[in-house]
């Protein structure tokens, strides 16, 4: 929420001021008013101004605070030793790219994973650069000749800074808005917010011991490599450091396509062009001095093989193998080989059984699942309930066990296939079309369809199959749509239409959301070779014959993956279910209660084993 008036930025400020100080605000404001709740900005600059050896142990709590503040992107400027009780002494001054600003950088994008992952948190390095013949001290110069524009402007500045007296804080914020306006293009009504308060307890063991840092060599020309799906603290730290240690081009390669294919839950990989979208705003805030190549990967080393400028190559723990290729590709080349610098991979502390120990995409991407990918399409012509579910995924992603889920939590599951079934039945409207168009011949003795026979002069024909479909699937979406309205009849609240061929047949318009399952192919081809007792080969062809995954997944706005433990898939489906019990209830609170506000459909029942 931004700033409206002054009465607003006081009742901000009170939220984060002790009691003595309160009395010095209420004069400058006029607001003899205590304040009810704090104001939220969308995007915020933090200014750090602690001891170098001090920022450890505060950077936790500071982050902490401004996550109450900021709900966005928070933008953190690091300016050890700064003064803001002192207007002279509060101006921007370039900082010593040394050793213990990298380990800095790495830990605040670590504790900022751990208490505020909501937060866009981005660290600036303009004012960060190596000064050689410098001492320790804050270096001279102005890093901001004008003030940087950065992608989201900054609506309030926060700080870490202390002042020594409650009577300084006015000044302090004064300050602390001209500092900011000085280094960053900020909104016009930048509001300021000191945080010391929730950093008091920390007074007496916030020293840490550390040995005086080395000065960090750099490299005119930096390049590393990654996917960068859902830019994350993994990322930002490994692209920080690149961008500290290049002092003119950083290369970025982004793996596609091949490189691909292996990834856990590829389907949810953003598309290559909104990664690299991201990289280029990223950078640009960060260092924007740098001259940044990205470049599409299609293999593990593109240009780092063959580009003579290259000095060095950025790896972590995980991946310096992959450096150690990269130069031994380099020498078969004749190219000088790279220097590797490694850092260390971030721990997640958040992580659950099935994902990884450190932070990485992957696990990123496992936490979507269950969740609403897209809102769903306005669906006018649908009464609002039942809530319908379209089921839908490829042969042997697991869709049936994921309809039993639904079915425990009080779904109404209505199976296409079984309806399939149906629609071939003697005295149905599809059984004597079928006949007519596809000969006796496919008769059983008891006048029955023989599917086997049907199925034979369909294959591999695909003008005899879309014949049959067109067919048979409109007189299963008749079905379905009876049972939805006995379902509505009984006031039942959800229905979940469980069909392999939902999107195929257009059966998506008589749906409220489609939720997707999806399984890797080698898993698919095992489970229906096991399952149907068919060769690899056939299943394969199977799957060829139908929508791939990320067919399905771009039409889905939720998606669901049975690879693991059936405890895994009822939990995802648990997820789904209870975020769709608050999107119902939302559009009841909005368009007035169902016939059955909760029909059978208990939100807490516990989902049986598949």
């Amino acid at each position: 929420m931004k700033m409206q008036n002054t009465q607003v930025v006081a009742e901000l400020l009170f939220s984060y001021i002790t009691q003595g100080e309160k009395q010095a605000y209420r004069q400058w404001f006029h607001a003899p008013f205590e304040p009810t709740s704090m104001s939220v900005f969308s995007t915020g600059i933090l200014v750090l101004t602690s001891p170098l050896h001090t920022l450890p142990l505060r950077i936790a709590p500071v982050l902490s605070s401004a996550a109450q503040v900021v709900e966005r992107t928070l933008y953190v400027h690091l300016h050890p030793g700064l003064n803001l009780s002192s207007v002279a002494q509060a101006r921007p001054v370039f900082i010593p790219l040394a050793a213990d600003v990298s380990s800095l950088i790495s830990r605040l994008y670590s504790n900022a994973a751990n208490v505020c992952g909501h937060l866009d948190v981005r660290v600036l390095l303009t004012n960060i650069r190596v000064q050689q013949g410098m001492s320790p001290a804050l270096g001279a110069g102005n890093p901001f000749p004008s003030p940087q524009t950065l992608s989201q402007p900054p609506e309030v500045v926060l700080t870490d800074f202390a002042p020594q007296d409650p009577s300084q804080s006015l000044l302090v914020t004064q300050c602390l808005q001209r500092y900011a306006g000085h280094c960053y293009a900020c909104t016009p009504a930048l509001a300021s917010v000191l945080l010391h308060p929730q950093l008091e307890q920390l007074a007496e063991k916030e020293v840490i011991e550390t040995e005086e840092s080395e000065t960090l060599e750099t490299y005119n020309d930096v390049v590393v490599g990654g996917t960068f799906d859902r830019l994350h603290g993994a990322h930002k730290t490994l692209l920080n450091i690149s961008c500290l240690l290049a002092n003119k081009r950083f290369m970025i390669g982004v793996c596609d396509e091949d490189l691909l294919k292996n990834k856990v839950l590829k389907e949810l990989i953003e598309p290559y062009a909104l990664r690299v979208q991201k990289l280029r705003e990223f950078l640009q805030d960060v260092k924007p001095s740098l001259q940044y190549e990205i470049v599409p990967l299609s293999d593990p080393f593109g240009p780092s093989i063959t580009d003579s400028n290259l000095e060095c190559i950025v790896v972590s723990e995980e991946t310096r193998k992959g450096g150690e290729a990269v130069n031994k590709r380099r020498q078969e080349n004749g190219l000088p080989t790279l220097v590797l610098h490694e850092i260390q991979l971030l721990k997640d502390a958040h992580r659950s059984d099935i994902e990884e120990e450190k932070i990485s995409s992957s696990s990123l991407r496992t936490r979507l699942l269950g969740t609403l990918l897209t809102p769903p399409k306005a669906r006018p012509h649908l009464p609002p309930f039942p809530y319908v579910i379209g089921l839908t995924g490829g042969s042997g992603s697991g869709k049936s066990s994921v309809a039993r889920c639904l079915e425990a939590l009080g779904a109404v599951c209505i199976d296409a296939d079984q309806l399939g079934h149906q629609t071939y039945q003697p005295g149905e409207v599809a059984y004597q079309r079928v006949v007519e168009e596809f000969g006796p011949d496919i008769l059983n003795e008891d006048k029955t369809i023989n599917r086997r026979c049907l199925g034979r002069k369909v294959f591999n024909n695909k003008d005899r199959l879309k014949c049959l479909t067109d067919i048979v699937w409109p007189e299963i979406a008749i079905l379905a749509k009876q049972r939805i309205q006995r379902a509505r009849v009984e006031g039942k609240q959800v229905c979940v239409v469980d069909a392999a061929v939902l999107l195929e047949a257009g059966w998506a318009d008589m749906v409220h959301e489609v939720w997707v399952t999806v399984i890797p192919e080698e898993e698919a081809v095992s489970r229906i070779t096991t399952r149907d007792r068919v060769s690899a080969e056939d299943a394969q062809r199977r799957l060829q014959s139908q929508w791939s995954n990320a067919q399905h997944v771009e039409h889905a706005n939720v998606v669901l993956c049975t690879l693991w433990e059936p405890e895994v898939t009822q939990r995802q489906v648990q997820k789904a279910w209870d975020l769709l019990q608050e999107r119902i209830s939302q559009r009841q609170a909005m368009g007035g209660p169902p016939p059955s506000v909760h029909g059978n459909c208990p939100p807490h029942r516990k989902v049986q084993q598949d």
